[in-house]
């Protein structure tokens, strides 16, 4: 062993200053959407299982593990109960799950009752899947909460983790909590459920919130530069936080986790493939065309997606339909977040002069809002394309019920010819309801589409469409 116990000790003790009677210093007080089910998990775990947050590296999950383990405290947990530990730092994964837990044993005497463990990048330690199995089967009074920035989708995790844990997906921040951190706030701004309600509002009430919604749409634009990251987020130079995301992107995740937990080695392939894709965030996936211009072969290149899709750096969508229509399709592919294709790419502030550039990011922002307000509820999203080339960028399927999104993101008003794909889609598919997300702040209000005018669609400025999304996503906890 290249470290003595008293070196592994006191790494141990300085992530657990809880057990010396201090606490964590400089944690933010208020709470992330995602924390009411980490709080509902520590009330009482369904089924006794363990929770799995997955994310994207950056995106607070240590955070909310910090935060929990503070409500604990309050509680009155005795605090040699509490462990903390992550597996980024190397000593801990080089010593592994079951000598971390003796290390905790036979140091810091723990009272009666339930204990609780909390282990950041657990797909750092081996055998993990196997260890938190055989936790959860047979140490019940032990509540084991772990992170991963790589979802465990490998079958192996899935046979071996069936039923033993809660996967809790944590996204960048909302919009809505990017101004949270930053403590800004817009006033007079109505709080809504979902963007449903407001098919039976009346026509003089979105004048007036889109008048109260102006300051919304400038902090909107540095939200798509600075990220959803929280470090970034807090950064004041857009340079500077677009220069640390870049370096957490590409230095950290493609170049050291790619190659520690994948075994990837072609690495200046896989940072090529990405590149790519963050040229074409928001755009039809042509598969040939990647591999035809980065020379690589097409079974390569389906890895590397499946890759960056395990570390949450993309989003994948299939075609609507079914069979063979969805089998042959091209997916669509966004980004984790609306900054990563500026920043990567080095696109400053000149981006929001570039009515298209902008629109393919606003587009891939709207997913990402939608995604995480609705991910939980098992709804399957998909895109269209219809007859003549006509598309619907985002379709939430809800149970069987469609809700169809279409993104037109550009100074001029909306009107129904711009949104042809949309209504061929609803006349075909016999639905009712759409959404249309804008640009225009005065470009708010229902709009009647169709030959009978039997379609209703919402046109939404996109800063308030994502305000809302994430505003009611922590409402709803």
């Amino acid at each position: 062993m290249i470290a003595t116990t008293s070196d592994l000790i006191a790494v141990l003790r300085r992530y657990n200053p809880w057990w010396s009677g201090s606490r964590v210093q400089g944690l933010p007080s208020w709470r992330r959407a995602v924390y009411r089910d980490i709080r509902s998990w520590l009330d009482a775990p369904p089924g006794g299982r363990a929770l799995l947050l997955s994310g994207a590296r950056q995106t607070g999950k240590t955070t909310l593990f910090l935060q929990a383990i503070e409500d604990l405290l309050d509680q009155g947990v005795p605090a040699t109960n509490i462990l903390y530990a992550t597996f980024d730092h190397p000593l801990l994964k080089l010593i592994g799950l079951d000598a971390l837990l003796d290390l905790w044993r036979d140091f810091e005497t723990r009272s009666g009752g339930e204990v609780y463990l909390f282990l950041d990048e657990i797909q750092s330690a081996k055998d993990w899947q196997v260890w938190l199995k055989h936790q959860v089967d047979f140490q019940k009074k032990r509540r084991i909460a772990v992170t991963g920035s790589a979802t465990p989708l490998l079958s192996e995790s899935v046979e071996s983790g069936v039923g033993r844990w809660q996967t809790v997906r944590l996204a960048t921040l909302s919009f809505y909590e990017y101004l949270q951190l930053r403590g800004e706030s817009v006033d007079n701004l109505p709080e809504l459920s979902s963007l449903a309600v407001l098919f039976d509002r009346p026509e003089e009430w979105f004048g007036q919130v889109a008048e109260d919604a102006r300051p919304l749409t400038a902090r909107f634009h540095e939200y798509l530069l600075r990220g959803g990251f929280p470090q970034s987020a807090l950064i004041p130079n857009i340079v500077l936080a677009q220069k640390l995301l870049r370096e957490d992107i590409v230095d950290k995740v493609l170049k050291r986790d790619m190659t520690a937990l994948f075994g990837v080695r072609r690495v200046l392939e896989l940072e090529q493939t990405f590149l790519y894709l963050c040229l074409h965030d928001g755009g039809l996936l042509d598969v040939q065309a990647l591999c035809s211009a980065l020379e690589v072969k097409k079974p390569t290149v389906n890895s590397f997606i499946d890759l960056l899709e395990a570390t949450h750096l993309v989003y994948r969508l299939r075609p609507f339909g079914y069979g063979k229509e969805v089998l042959r399709g091209k997916s669509k592919i966004y980004l984790a977040d609306p900054a990563i294709a500026p920043a990567v790419m080095l696109r400053g502030k000149e981006m929001l002069e570039d009515s298209t550039q902008l629109g393919h990011v606003v587009e891939t922002a709207f997913f990402k809002h939608v995604f995480s307000r609705y991910y939980q509820q098992s709804i399957a999203f998909s895109y269209w394309r219809g007859k003549k080339d006509l598309e619907v960028d985002i379709v939430a399927d809800i149970g069987g019920r469609l809700v169809p999104f279409e993104v037109k993101y550009r100074g001029a008003r909306v009107s129904a010819g711009d949104l042809r794909g949309l209504t061929q889609f609803c006349e075909q598919r016999g639905v009712k309801r759409g959404y249309a997300i804008t640009r225009d702040g005065a470009d708010f209000g229902v709009l009647s589409l169709g030959r009978d005018n039997g379609v209703s669609v919402l046109k939404i400025p996109a800063p308030l469409a994502c305000y809302w999304l994430g505003q009611s996503e922590v409402a709803a906890g």
